[in-house]
């Protein structure tokens, strides 16, 4: 190496938790899934149930996070957090995964601009409502960056945010971009209310519980 030449660490990421599971949401619900959850996140849902990943955890070089992933044997890969995003080698992981010819998705809040994500990823976005606190958060640019493969995700824990969310998804034309989910917040919205609405309205969204709780409650990394 010649004099004077600079030497850069290998990528790494700070993780909260990588683990073998069902897939609970999505339309990937029920799959045999590895979870890469990062550590950190922006935004401070009131009803967020992921909160531990808000710090600590590991410092990890994508390698050996590779490395991991590739022990569990599993090609369904679902990139979470937090908000992946924070972290700006995630860029890095989504590629090195997709290179590796592993199906991606990527959970996002929707707060971080989704412009330079590998358009290989699966990409499963929120759209905050009133009830989550971060309603001002909502960055609706990225729509423009979503592709039917994409999904768009509301996380409901009241009456009054689905009205909102169904405003949102006429004015928006959201259906016409890709899949729209609808999921109650656990203890805050009745699930079969929920589905009452959905049905009544006629909405064309994908009504969806959070399956890994059915399976497990909160019981972590699972």
């Amino acid at each position: 190496m010649p004099d004077g030449a600079q030497t850069f660490p290998p990528a790494a990421l700070r993780i909260s938790e990588i683990f073998h599971s069902i897939q609970g949401e999505s339309a990937r619900a029920g799959l045999p899934t590895v979870f890469i959850r990062l550590t950190g996140c922006p935004l401070r849902c009131v009803w967020c149930d992921t909160a531990y990943a808000f710090s600590g955890g590991d410092s990890i070089p994508l390698d050996e996070v590779l490395e991991r992933v590739a022990g569990f044997g599993c090609r369904t890969i679902c990139v979470t957090g937090g908000e992946p995003l924070a972290q700006k080698n995630c860029l890095a992981l989504l590629n090195a995964l997709c290179d590796a010819a592993y199906d991606v998705s990527l959970e996002t809040s929707g707060a971080i601009d989704l412009i330079n994500v590998d358009r290989r990823v699966s990409k499963i976005m929120d759209i905050k409502a009133p009830d989550s606190g971060e309603l001002g958060n909502n960055l609706w640019t990225n729509l423009d960056y979503l592709t039917p493969r994409d999904e768009i995700k509301f996380v409901l824990a009241s009456g009054s945010d689905y009205a909102w969310a169904k405003e949102a998804l006429a004015q928006r034309k959201l259906t016409g971009i890709c899949s729209v989910l609808f999921s109650p917040v656990q203890g805050k919205l009745d699930p079969a209310e929920l589905a009452g609405w959905i049905l009544q309205d006629r909405l064309q969204v994908r009504f969806q519980l959070q399956l890994h709780k059915l399976l497990w409650g909160s019981e972590r990394g699972r």
